[in-house]
């Protein structure tokens, strides 16, 4: 199993499959299943199933920041950075078609089933809403940056809902077209001033 421990693989196995077949759907004995454990072997890791759901939800939460921080790192504008949050839709577009976007599906599973996890899991669209609404208000969005955010998160999730209910691969390219003409509308409604150089 490498440099990663049993554990590990328990969450990350777990973490497929809860988004693929949902967390209410996956049993004790399909992620033992895929691990190749024993039960006794996955009982010494966890007792229950909801141990593993806050471990995989943690682990969501540790690879979104990690990945938000790449993102910063990546790009030296705040519209390039938000830019790296829309077409993230192209690049899972297939695994988005199949089985939808991993944290709504996620979050919107634990508020149907009314689980105590559900704030919990809500922390990972947390994290998107205040990276996005500093990315807007670095780009001079001012008291409007929250609200930016918001609706740019909205409609991220209408579109992975939308592309897995009628399976439609076209309709993510465009809908991620309209969204980068729309920040760029966005970019001209907030120009940022100038930075005058130093007199010598």
């Amino acid at each position: 199993m490498g440099n990663k421990s049993t554990r590990d693989h328990i969450v990350e196995s777990a973490d497929q499959l809860f988004y693929q077949q949902g967390f209410e759907h996956t049993s004790f004995a399909d992620i033992a299943g895929v691990v190749k454990i024993s039960r006794g072997n996955f009982y010494y890791h966890f007792k229950s199933k909801d141990e593993i759901l806050d471990a995989v939800i943690n682990l969501r939460l540790t690879d979104t920041a990690k990945m938000l921080g790449l993102w910063d790192g990546m790009s030296e504008t705040p519209a390039d950075r938000i830019r790296s949050f829309i077409n993230i839709l192209v690049t899972n577009r297939a695994k988005i078609k199949q089985h939808g976007c991993p944290v709504g599906t996620l979050v919107n599973e634990l508020a149907r089933l009314d689980h105590a996890a559900k704030s919990n899991a809500s922390k990972i669209f947390s994290l998107f809403r205040g990276w996005l609404s500093k990315q807007f208000l670095q780009m001079g969005c001012g008291g409007e940056s929250d609200g930016l955010a918001m609706h740019l998160l909205a409609r991220s999730q209408g579109v992975a809902s939308l592309a897995t209910a009628f399976q439609d691969e076209a309709f993510i390219y465009l809908e991620v077209k309209q969204m980068n003409d729309w920040l760029d509308k966005c970019i001209k409604a907030h120009p940022l001033p100038e930075i005058q150089a130093p007199q010598v």
